[in-house]
């Protein structure tokens, strides 16, 4: 009576092929969309339905903008522990994780080559290196980057995303500020063109020098761009802010910037603009 009653037997699963599909997607922020991360990936981190920037790290933004060749630069500089500082973690440790995380030295990388028919010098920064903030190494690395400029009289292009200056320097990293906005005045003399584009996040003290000395400042839309942070300056003067406060918007629209481009447009913008800003 075997037919009349199932009787138990193994099933050789061996065989079979499984799906996987955990890390195949992504929600979107803006609109809450889940997007497959090929299409996001193709479409250079910004999501396909709602154009929400996301961030993208410094090596694949070079490759976005400079034609086959160009050359990394200047990745030789590692940053030291001058204080020995210490909070949560120490500072050490966290540049050790940090440089075996990204793979980099530190929060920036320089390059030059050809951007569309332009020679020219490029320095992006790193956020997922401790927040892409400012340190010796950093303010070192974009000071040759000018020194490039000024040596094969290239055009200079920095794109900033960072939350300032990075406070386990101490008055290391503060001097950056000063020394790389003088480095860019010798640029201006000699009339050798200066572009910054910021990205989000670019606060603090990159935005208090450099981000905002370019000849042409631009923003991807939608990032956030200020020294203090919304809610600092909302405790501090006791008011409500704006909508979109402290958004590239809202500051192209108050005259702080020159234009807000799409990261898809950006190449094609800046080889204009070049054009433009070359004798």
């Amino acid at each position: 009576m075997s037919w009349f009653k199932r009787e138990e037997t193994e099933i050789d699963t061996r065989g079979e092929k499984s799906v996987r599909t955990e890390g195949l997607w992504i929600k979107c922020e803006g609109c809450r969309q889940i997007i497959f991360k090929a299409d996001l990936e193709a479409n250079l981190q910004v999501c396909p339905k709602c154009g929400r920037h996301f961030r993208i790290d410094a090596r694949s933004r070079i490759a976005s903008l400079l034609e086959p060749g160009y050359q990394l630069v200047d990745l030789d500089l590692k940053s030291t522990d001058p204080l020995q500082f210490t909070d949560l973690k120490s500072y050490s440790s966290r540049l050790r994780k940090s440089q075996a995380d990204t793979g980099l030295n530190d929060a920036i990388v320089n390059a030059i080559g050809k951007l569309g028919r332009h020679s020219v010098v490029l320095s992006v920064m790193e956020y997922s290196f401790i927040g892409g903030s400012m340190g010796a190494v950093v303010g070192e690395t974009i000071a040759r980057a000018v020194d490039r400029s000024l040596a094969t009289r290239h055009p200079l292009i920095i794109i900033s995303a960072s939350g300032g200056a990075r406070m386990m320097e101490g008055i290391a990293s503060l001097m950056q500020l000063a020394k790389i906005s003088a480095a860019l005045a010798r640029l201006d003399d000699e009339c050798i063109p200066y572009i910054s584009l910021m990205t989000d996040p670019t606060t603090g003290g990159v935005t208090a020098s450099f981000a905002m000395l370019g000849d042409l400042n631009i923003a991807e839309p939608g990032a956030l761009i200020g020294f203090a942070g919304p809610r600092v300056i909302e405790q501090t003067i006791r008011q409500k802010l704006p909508e979109g406060f402290q958004r590239s918007e809202f500051l192209l629209e108050h005259g702080f910037l020159d234009a807000v481009v799409p990261r898809q447009q950006t190449k094609a913008y800046l080889d204009r603009a070049l054009s433009f800003l070359q004798p």
